[in-house]
This record gives C-alpha cells, structure tokens and sequence, in this order.
C-alpha cells in the first residue's frame, strides 16, 4: 500500500504505519516525506517492507524489530537508533550518530555518514549488529564500540580522508574495517590493535559485502579491489588504568 506523507505531522504518519502493519500489510510505500521522525520506531514483523520517498528526520527505524527499510534518498541524524533487529538501506547519506547503542540487524549507508558513527554498538548472544558505509564517516567512528562490526569502504571520498579524527576511541569489543588508505594519525594505536585483515576476517563479513553491492549496484569485486585494515580492542577495559584502585 502506499501513504502520502506530505504535510503529515510525524505522529500522526507512524499511526498510519503501525495500523496498516496491523492490519496486515507487507509492503508499505511512503510518498513524499520530509523529515518526519521516528518513521519505523518500534515496528515490529520480519515481512514487513517500508520504501521511504524523500529525507526522513531524525531516529528514522528507532528500537526497529525484524522489519526492512529503504530509504531511496538520504537519511538525518540517529537512524537506527538501538535497532533490535531487521535491516535499513540508505540509498545516500546518512547523518551522526547511526546506529547509536544499535543491539542487532543491519545498515547499509551507499554514501557518506557523520559523526559518532557505531557510538556504544553492542552485542549479546546471537545478536551482532553491522553498518557498512560506502562513503567517508566523520570524528568518532566507532567511538566506544562495545560488540558488532563497522565497515568503512570509501568507494567514493569526494576529497575527504576516509574516517576521521579519534576513529575507535574507546573501543572494547567488536571490530573496524576500513577499506583502502587511510591516515594513521585518525586512528589511536594505544588501546587498538591494528592488522591487514586475513581470509577468515574477510570471510566474516562477505554476506554484508554482497548484500551492500546487490542494494547499490557495485560487485562484490569492486569492494575487494582494496585491502582491508581492521581494528580491535587491545583491552576490554581500556581506560581501567585511569581509575583509583582502592583498597
């Protein structure tokens, strides 16, 4: 089914959403959209499908469970804000913060994303959340990463470097993969360990791979054109030396 958005307060659009998931739809199209929040909050149903025309505001799939989102423009600040589950497409840019405390499902962003990328990620049992990136991220990828992996590939970096300053600061658990050159002075060596990934890392996230190459129209063979570096926490208290032991 398809919902015209334009004009609709934000509320009142995620109502329209959740009755017609309801009442049983699959597949919802929505037309027109500009900038409502929260579009995909909560929702619930691993058959469930949301095309979203235009920019969506921010917090854009929220605590999502199971569903899949295309968002076939860019996408504002917080998306995928502590997603359980399911999987959002950005057919552009995203905006800071994707993926905040993310718990599980998948990102796939074609373009460039900003700040604070992956910030406080985390895993639990079988649940290990990705974002993959095709563009450049802003300062603070990855920043307090505590499971889940993050990838970087750069496939296009309109003159930017490819992650920005403090990439990985205070990671303690999880994984980094960037793609191609990168400045080592954006990446701290004193709490992450650093290594070109071998076969079995890489093995690790081709489904990621090919699904973000199927959802934007590259190969599989373009992306691994370059090496990769992954990055890892040396500790999993990194900071545990700035505390007072006491007695």
């Amino acid at each position: 089914m398809e919902i015209d958005a334009r004009g609709v307060y934000y509320k009142q659009l995620n109502e329209q959403i959740r009755e017609a998931v309801g009442r049983g739809e699959t597949r919802i199209v929505l037309r027109n959209v500009n900038g409502q929040r929260y579009i995909g909050g909560g929702l619930r149903g691993d058959d469930v499908t949301v095309e979203v025309n235009g920019v969506p505001g921010n917090d854009l799939a929220a605590f999502m469970d199971g569903p899949t989102v295309h968002v076939m423009n860019n996408a504002q600040d917080g998306c995928a804000n502590t997603m359980n589950a399911g999987r959002l497409f950005v057919h552009g840019d995203a905006g800071d913060v994707v993926g905040y405390g993310m718990r599980g499902g998948s990102v796939h962003v074609k373009g460039h994303v900003g700040y604070r990328v992956g910030i406080h990620m985390k895993a639990y049992k079988t649940q290990s959340p990705v974002i993959v990136a095709g563009g450049t991220a802003g300062d603070f990828f990855g920043e307090y990463l505590a499971g889940g992996t993050l990838v970087l590939l750069g496939m296009e970096r309109d003159g930017k470097p490819l992650v920005g300053d403090y990439c990985g600061t205070g990671i303690h658990g999880g994984q980094i993969y960037l793609r191609g050159a990168y400045d080592p002075y954006h990446v701290s060596t004193e709490h992450i360990a650093v290594a070109e990934a071998d076969a079995g890392e890489m093995k690790a996230i081709e489904k990621d791979l090919e699904a973000f190459a199927e959802a934007f129209g590259f190969t599989l063979g373009e992306i691994l054109s370059e090496p990769f570096t992954v990055l890892r926490p040396k500790s999993h208290r990194p900071f545990g030396d700035l505390y007072v032991n006491r007695p």
